[in-house]
């Protein structure tokens, strides 16, 4: 059996949480391969809205395994606080919420180190979410984290020790204005690591080629967007992980001949939260209209987000760098009553005309050349069938599929699972 994965296609926020919480039903197993609580997907169902940041979206399900997979980092304090949550809506995770060994930790120290390398950065900063995830996957590429496992071995403490005590000593390199207590944070975090102590931690790479081969379904949930991808995307204002297919194999242990489907994510438009270019960015009424109808703020940092219309150059090389066989089109609703719809479908790079994603797409190099269509005022919310959709919506849906070269078999008409129509 294969293993499917369900990818962002753009800057994150596509909607991913939500589409994993309606296909987990077909699933066994999800898995979440990469990222941190930088990441947030909402779910809304019976009328509640519930935000995950590192536990797998399909929790929520009774017969689902969720996994956290190596290539996460944790943050115990926040991984609590989830936890909290999910008891206080009474679900059960501690049968079906499984943790890796080799998933690294991020210490109250990594999030100090990250505040005090944004701040020290000035007008150049990278827009990090200050969680810590940056530094924690610095000391693990700079072999000297923590992870999961060590919490079972004898000498944990005094490992903690060494890496914080470090930690201080880089924090206060930076000569950056951080004002914290670290005795207070550790007492929290202490609390935070005897709660996590409690779950089940595996060596998840042999778990999954286990089920595997017990014909288990398996659906790998990725975080933050292709864009953020930390080779492919638009580096340094990127996240620090790999958020493309290619990480759902390091980040889980699963070979490329095992991967099955590849779902892509994207929004009918383009959003993207903090520093960056964004070749399509409104600064008008169309971009302030889609922030507010879109509910465009950060699940994670409460960051407003900047909305600009759909670049089809950027999707199209998130599409062939991802291998995605299926697209899934969110917040279709949220274009409603536009009378004119642009797609940015080539660039004006360097004053040459080209439809591939470049080196380089800051402003100076960039301007986006746009295809336009008609638009439709129907109120798609309430829609629940194919066939029930405007003629516009659909010209403008088949437009997509013939440029990307993949069917979009998915379209979202809202933020509640009902609210979800196949193609």
């Amino acid at each position: 059996m294969a293993v499917d994965l369900l990818l962002g296609l753009q800057w994150g926020d596509e909607g991913k949480g939500k589409i994993v919480d309606v296909l987990t039903s077909k699933y066994d197993i999800i898995a979440r391969f990469q990222g941190g609580p930088n990441a947030g997907h909402t779910l809304e169902f019976d009328g509640q809205k519930h935000v995950l940041h590192t536990i797998p979206s399909g929790i929520f399900h009774e017969n689902s395994v969720n996994l956290v997979g190596n290539g996460v980092v944790i943050d115990p304090v926040i991984f609590k606080k989830e936890l909290d949550n999910l008891a206080r809506h009474n679900i059960d995770y501690t049968p079906k919420l499984l943790i890796s060994r080799k998933a690294h930790l991020i210490l109250p120290t990594h999030r100090l180190l990250d505040a005090a390398s944004e701040a020290s950065k000035g007008k150049a900063k990278i827009g990090s979410t200050l969680k810590g995830i940056g530094p924690t996957y610095m000391d693990k590429t700079g072999r000297n984290g923590l992870r999961v496992g060590d919490l079972e071995m004898a000498d944990w403490k005094e490992k903690y020790r060494s890496l914080a005590d470090k930690h201080e000593k880089m924090i206060a390199f930076y000569e950056a204005d951080v004002q914290y207590d670290l005795e207070d944070l550790e007492k929290e975090f202490w609390i935070a690591v005897q709660t996590l102590k409690k779950l089940t931690f595996i060596d998840s790479e042999e778990y999954l080629q286990q089920a595997i081969k017990a014909g288990k379904t398996i659906l790998a949930e990725g975080a933050q967007g292709s864009l953020l991808d930390i080779d492919f995307g638009t580096y340094p204002f990127v996240t620090s992980s790999n958020t493309t297919a290619a990480g759902a194999c390091t980040g889980l242990g699963v070979a490329p001949n095992k991967i099955g489907e590849a779902f892509g994510i994207f929004k009918a438009y383009t959003t993207r939260v903090g520093s960056g270019p964004f070749p399509t960015e409104l600064f008008d009424e169309v971009g302030e209209r889609m922030g507010k109808v879109g509910n465009e703020f950060g699940a994670t940092t409460g960051r407003k987000r900047r909305c600009g219309w759909l670049d089809l150059v950027a999707l199209k090389y998130a599409v062939q760098v991802n291998g995605i066989t299926q697209l899934i089109m969110m917040k279709g609703d949220v274009l409603s009553g536009f009378k004119t719809l642009k797609i940015c479908t080539a660039y004006k790079y360097k004053g040459e005309t080209i439809k591939h994603f470049p080196f380089n797409i800051e402003e100076e190099n960039v301007t986006p050349i746009y295809s336009e269509m008609k638009g439709w005022k129907e109120d798609l919310t309430r829609l629940k069938d194919s066939s029930e959709l405007p003629k516009e919506f659909n010209d403008y849906v088949d437009f997509l599929e013939k440029e990307l070269e993949t069917p979009i078999k998915i379209v979202s008409v809202g933020p509640d699972r009902t609210q979800t129509i196949q193609r």
